[in-house]
């Protein structure tokens, strides 16, 4: 195989014997390497495709990170392929490695991100979750580098994102659904959200994984009925908005959406609008 392109030391671009562009991945497999010279084939560790539109995104990714994160995210991805059993999208390799490299650096600089949706990803996508905690264990374990456990919320999101990628055919409708969702609450509540603030970022990530739960069929069956009612009483405008979109959800989609899930709904609408108060 001759080279491509030369990303960094240690990631270079090829062609398949089809003339599709490959990733290429080992310890100093560019260094001192230009376009059109032949791959030293006993430094290759990992050979990949991408699909066209996210090679280069890869490559951008990595192109100034640590060869030890690039390995490191690759591990990861390969346990979580192997434990959870199904499909997970190429653009993984994207998403994950740019998230884990941000990480990574995050902590060594001592700053903190807290994840307030771990609680629902150990809840709702338990299997990714676990498989984010052992992710922690291989961070810890390959770079010397304890990260949070909100961590492993992080990561198990990437992967669900990233199974939808692979299987789920109607998480195209998804975008259209949340703002349609978006644009409820903006009436119901006659406002304007503040598109760049960070509770409007936390509303939207809820409100990609409520779609999901309810297209799969996935949403909590837990009744509650003290809760829904404490959520109603405490959240009333935030607990009809929800009801308005469980109407619209029905319309879009003929499911019922759980009580529960609606009553969770209401408090993140709550939040999302308190935050634009303050």
């Amino acid at each position: 195989m001759q080279i491509i392109k030369v990303i960094n030391n240690n990631v270079i671009s090829s062609e398949d014997d089809k003339g599709k562009e490959i990733v290429v991945m080992g310890k100093g497999i560019g260094f001192g390497k230009k376009a059109g010279e032949e791959i030293e084939e006993t430094k290759i560790e990992k050979v990949f495709s991408l699909p066209d539109e996210s090679t280069s995104q890869f490559m951008q990714v990595v192109k100034d990170m640590s060869y030890e994160y690039i390995r490191t995210a690759e591990l990861v991805i390969a346990y979580a392929r192997e434990t959870l059993g199904y499909h997970l999208s190429k653009n993984i390799y994207v998403t994950l490695t740019d998230h884990l490299g941000y990480a990574i650096e995050r902590k060594r600089q001592g700053i903190v991100v807290a994840n307030e949706l771990s609680w629902e990803m150990k809840k709702f996508y338990n299997a990714e979750f676990q498989v984010g905690l052992k992710a922690l264990d291989i961070v810890k374990q390959e770079l010397d580098v304890e990260l949070p456990e909100d961590e492993a919320g992080f990561i198990a999101m990437h992967l669900v994102n990233a199974q939808m990628g692979g299987q789920m055919n109607q998480s195209r409708n998804m975008p259209a659904m949340i703002k349609d969702i978006l644009n409820i609450v903006r009436y119901t509540f006659q406002v304007e959200l503040d598109e760049k603030s960070l509770s409007y970022e936390r509303f939207v990530t809820h409100l990609r994984f409520f779609v999901q739960r309810v297209i799969s069929r996935e949403d909590s069956e837990r009744n509650d009925e003290e809760f829904d009612q404490l959520i109603a009483d405490r959240f009333p405008r935030s607990y009809e908005c929800a009801q308005k979109i469980k109407s619209y959800m029905k319309k879009k989609l003929d499911y019922e959406v759980s009580d529960v899930e609606i009553s969770y709904l209401a408090v993140h609408i709550h939040r999302v609008i308190h935050s634009m108060n303050k």
